[in-house]
């Protein structure tokens, strides 16, 4: 089964930007569909924005379109969430997740396989 590590959180100011990233090992990134979600301090884990296994459909949750992009390059078997004009709302720890189920989804319990999570903080 395929194993996912979140790489590139850090310390942010509003306004800035991050790119976090989720390499694939275990399994080929290719064959699953992909997202993020985040939780913040005392909130429950949401979605943020999705990828499918083609890279030809994405999907944003409201507060990050326009501002997050998601992307993925199977070459190397990782996907990418390149975070502009992050907001201190935007402070959570965000993962990567996977599911073999086929369309769009933004539902946690679509996902069977999670990464570890990468901190992001954004500074006011």
């Amino acid at each position: 089964q395929v194993q996912l590590v979140e790489s590139g959180g850090g310390l942010v100011q509003a306004g800035g930007s991050l790119r976090l990233s989720c390499a694939a090992s275990g399994g080929t990134l290719s064959s699953y569909n992909a997202g993020w979600f985040r939780q913040a301090p005392g909130k429950e884990r949401e979605f943020v924005a999705t990828i499918i296994w083609s890279g030809d459909s994405t999907y944003y949750a409201d507060s990050v379109k326009g501002r997050f992009t998601i992307s993925r390059d199977d070459a190397v078997d990782t996907m990418y969430l390149q975070m502009n004009s992050l907001k201190p709302e935007d402070t959570a720890v965000y993962y990567c997740a996977a599911r073999r189920s086929s369309g769009i989804s933004g539902s946690l319990r679509d996902y069977e396989y999670w990464g570890q999570g990468t901190q992001v903080t954004v500074s006011s």
